[in-house]
């Protein structure tokens, strides 16, 4: 890894003391309790520390007060977060901004699985819920008239919506489809990255390409069944086999390198065996998404284990790793059309040529 790479990785995990974001989230669904800002150009979503030895000072990124080379700038406050429904719904709690050009929607900010017994201990899905800042379920109209405005005020140009799980056999994948046909019907050039468990029911990964997503993330945060049970004890109950099943209809439906999971550095699995199933994901066709444990306020991890972030030297090494093993078959996470991967925000693969 260049310095240049390791200070993105390390800077993904220490934070930044930044006193102004104007794009950031305290809570929700996915990495979050960060602020979104282009480090030498490239999207970030760096966690805000008030005790990190990263500061920004004239555009540039410090350490310990020294400069390291890299320019920071703040992602300006999107114009469509001052506009509201005609219900008086802030567009703000339907969809936010991720780094410079991403919409990003829970369509369902409620989870079945949000009873401590079950939760995922790394979530904060209806944190963002109580606080008042989302609405409970975001309709298809809602989210349409919302990446309608962002499209053209402010260049978004692309959409990733992700769902808290339901009871039903489609564990939310219908809803998330009817909005997508919503913003498909009026901006039919955008692309959409939906995300959600494994459905039971594999039709309804081709219901939503055919509603009009065109690359999909089903998470599966670990590959290890320990560490699965331990953190996420209600999603670790979805057998890996289904996981394997959903991936592989979903790279038939979706299309070679259109489908990613998240894996989390930092949750206990070994190394070298994180690498090498990220190596027979990439051999299926799916792009490991990789990206470092973050210690989240209002989490379970946080409130209760008091879980650290994980060592930088491991998230270095296991970025780079996997990294290299995605250039090697030709995947990279910018030929996605649209979704995490594409965006690159969370996570150092992108800054490894992956």
């Amino acid at each position: 890894m260049t310095t240049a790479r390791s200070t993105r990785v390390d800077v993904a995990i220490q934070g930044i003391r930044l006193l102004d974001a104007p794009v950031s989230r305290r809570a929700g669904a996915g990495p979050s309790d960060d602020g979104h800002v282009l480090l030498d150009g490239v999207g970030a979503a760096i966690p805000l520390n008030p005790r990190s030895p990263y500061s920004v000072r004239g555009g540039k990124l410090l350490l310990d007060g020294a400069d390291t080379g890299m320019g920071v700038e703040a992602v300006a406050r999107p114009r469509f977060y001052d506009l509201t429904t005609a219900d008086g719904v802030s567009y703000e709690q339907i969809a936010r901004l991720h780094s410079s050009h991403v919409l990003a929607t829970t369509v369902v900010q409620t989870c079945a699985r949000y009873d401590e017994d079950e939760r995922c201990r790394f979530c904060a899905i209806e944190e963002s819920l109580r606080q008042g800042a989302t609405v409970a379920v975001k309709t298809p109209a809602m989210i349409a008239e919302v990446a309608v405005a962002a499209h053209r005020l402010d260049g978004v140009s692309q959409v990733v919506m992700t769902t808290g799980t339901s009871r039903g056999r489609d564990r939310g994948a219908t809803h998330l489809a009817r909005c997508v046909r919503a913003v498909h019907e009026v901006l039919p050039d955008l692309p959409v990255q939906v995300q959600c468990e494994p459905p039971a029911d594999l039709a309804s990964i081709t219901e939503l390409y055919e509603a009009g997503a065109r690359s999909i993330g089903i998470h599966v945060e670990s590959l290890d069944d320990d560490v699965r049970r331990r953190w996420m004890p209600g999603k670790g109950s979805v057998p890996m086999a289904e996981y394997r099943s959903a991936w592989a209809e979903a790279v038939r439906v979706f299309g070679w390198n259109q489908v990613s999971t998240y894996l989390l550095v930092g949750l206990g699995e070994d190394p070298d065996e994180l690498v090498a199933g990220a190596e027979e994901l990439i051999a299926m066709g799916v792009y490991p998404f990789v990206v470092p444990f973050r210690p989240l306020a209002g989490t379970l991890a946080t409130d209760v284990d008091g879980v650290a972030a994980p060592d930088p030297a491991v998230v270095a090494d296991v970025t780079s790793r996997v990294a290299a093993a995605l250039r090697a078959a030709g995947m990279a996470g910018a030929d996605q059309a649209a979704g995490c991967a594409a965006c690159g925000a969370c996570s150092g693969l992108s800054c490894e040529g992956a």
